[in-house]
Parts: C-alpha cells; sequence; structure tokens
C-alpha cells in the first residue's frame, strides 16, 4: 500500500475519522499538523491542482461563514496569502502520495488513486449482493 503523508488540524474529527479509513485500507500515514506545517504559497498551491480557487477553502471555516472572507472574490496570490495567513480556511485534508497531491477528502478520487475501503465489512457487501472479493457467492434458500 503507499505511504500518504495526510495534513490535518489537530482534534478535527472528520481528519481523525479520514486516517481511520486510509489506515484501514492499509496505507502508511505520515501525519502532519497542518496549523504549524512548513508550507509556502508555491507547495501549498500544489495541493489544489486544476480547481478553481474557491474550491481551496474550507466553506465551514468561521471566516468564510461570517463573511470577512470571500473566497470566490479571491484571486490565485490573494488566496494563497489568506490560506497561509488563517490554515483554518485551507480545505482539508491536504494529502501527497509520492509527487501527487490532493486537497480534501473524496472517496472516489482516492480509491482510484490509492484505494480506499469503505468499511463496509465483506458480509454487509454480501447482504446486498454488491460483493467484489472475487469469490463465489451462496445465497440461502428461502426456508419453506
Amino acid at each position: 500500500m503507499a505511504e500518504v503523508i495526510f495534513y490535518a488540524m489537530a482534534g478535527c474529527p472528520a481528519n481523525a475519522k479520514q486516517k481511520q479509513q486510509l489506515a484501514a485500507a492499509g496505507h502508511a500515514l505520515v501525519e502532519r499538523d497542518l496549523a504549524t506545517a512548513d508550507l509556502t504559497a508555491d507547495g501549498l498551491r500544489a495541493f489544489f491542482g486544476d480547481k478553481e480557487v474557491g474550491s481551496w477553502f474550507n466553506r465551514r471555516a468561521a471566516a468564510v461563514k461570517s463573511g470577512s472572507v470571500k473566497p470566490d472574490a479571491l484571486d490565485e496570490a490573494g488566496a494563497l496569502a489568506v490560506l497561509l495567513a488563517d490554515r483554518d480556511l485551507i480545505r482539508r485534508p491536504l494529502i501527497q502520495v509520492g509527487d501527487r497531491r490532493e486537497a480534501g477528502f473524496d472517496p472516489t478520487i482516492l480509491h482510484a488513486w490509492i484505494g480506499l475501503t469503505s468499511g463496509e465489512s465483506c458480509d454487509d457487501k454480501h447482504a446486498r449482493g454488491q460483493c467484489d472479493h472475487g469469490h463465489q457467492h451462496f445465497v440461502k434458500a428461502p426456508a419453506a
């Protein structure tokens, strides 16, 4: 499995759950505190790829919710300066595997990229007829 560099905010329950999902999928986590990580504008910019500037922001951050920071009104340089000044504004987690970087926890992207389990057991999937482990599926005949 992959070595995943995972930038999160300490105490964030969503990030804790995401780390558990990655570990359950067999990935080795290298955890970094987003609040204190040594990030430059160029280094942070690499996590956002070709995404729109507004999507770089944590829309639940207090400054965004209050309207004091308007992500969609910022250009790239202005957004990076604001994000580096207030790390709570950064859409998280920031994830790096090898040279590839992503912002946010999108299970579909992560599964295609490095593999991610859903947290469901094989039995749960069997109950819905959706197990994909490649083994035989036996369905019990209904009781007479």
